[in-house]
């Protein structure tokens, strides 16, 4: 029996692109992707759940409230009846409504997709698995950015594989060409 499945977008926003407060390392493939996805789960009814970071403070360094950089991307063509969840932390289950959400909607599992692989992608994924949510992390909707700690750098090829890597052990982990080949 297949079970009741949403898709989670978290922080696909404008400070990740070109001109924002942090662009990733090709952020627009990974939302090229995620928005097919997006379309199926439309098409088949399933829900879909948009993850929206706001910073209240003042000046913040990313995603400050009231401006451009905290909008959800363009090429997903949000709607007015949209389930859209702002959150503060890098858990999109922490201080939000997202697990009150998919008891609603009878969610047994958990498609992720999203930004900033290193930080809110593993956070979630791993939340996800500890809540019984059997996540699938579709990598390729995915992105992040150059890491540096004590002046070594981590690019950003090599700091994705690895997190996807690591959540492999909390979810399983597929493309966007092989999940919607199975998706029925």
């Amino acid at each position: 029996m297949t079970k009741k499945q949403a898709l989670i977008i978290i922080d696909i926003q404008n400070d990740y692109f070109e001109g924002g407060k942090n662009p990733l390392v090709n952020p627009e493939l990974a939302t090229d992707n995620a928005v097919q996805l997006k379309d199926k789960f439309k098409h088949l009814e399933r829900p879909v759940i948009y993850i929206q970071h706001i910073d209240h403070t003042e000046d913040a360094p990313l995603f400050e409230a009231g401006t451009d950089g905290i909008e959800i991307h363009e090429k997903f063509n949000l709607q007015s009846d949209d389930i859209v969840i702002e959150k503060q932390y890098p858990n999109s289950f922490l201080g939000t409504t997202l697990q009150d959400t998919l008891q609603e909607y009878g969610v047994e599992q958990l498609v992720i997709t999203g930004m900033m692989t290193h930080m809110f992608i593993d956070s979630t994924t791993r939340a996800a698995a500890e809540l019984g949510y059997e996540p699938i992390l579709i990598e390729d909707t995915t992105a992040t950015c150059n890491l540096e700690y004590k002046g070594q750098m981590a690019e950003a090829k090599d700091v994705q594989n690895a997190f996807i890597s690591a959540l492999s052990n909390f979810a399983v982990v597929t493309t966007t060409t092989v999940f919607l080949s199975n998706l029925k």
